[in-house]
């Protein structure tokens, strides 16, 4: 699975761009963030709140395309999905 971060979530894991595998064939979103999180632990407790859901500040794009709104949340189906970026809040001037 590729992965693209942005701002703070690339200076945590010390890079903007990740393959990651995750365990099954046909993974959900949320066995690739598992995978992601296995891969790179200390960007959890900023993707994720105390009850394992993305931190609302987060957007989560596969392909392109919000699965909490397009598709099935964390049962969505990513096998086919060829990126899945991560952004922080970015705030600037």
């Amino acid at each position: 699975m590729r992965w693209k971060l942005f701002a703070t979530l690339a200076e945590t894991a010390g890079t903007s761009k990740l393959d990651v595998a995750a365990d099954s064939a046909e993974p959900t979103l949320r066995e690739a963030v598992d995978a992601l999180l296995v891969a790179e632990p200390e960007l959890e407790t900023q993707l994720l709140d105390s009850e394992g859901e993305l931190r609302s500040h987060i957007h989560l794009l596969c392909d392109g395309e919000d699965p909490f709104r397009a598709a099935d949340g964390w049962e969505t189906d990513v096998a086919a999905v060829d990126e899945i970026a991560l952004f922080p809040p970015v705030t600037g001037g």
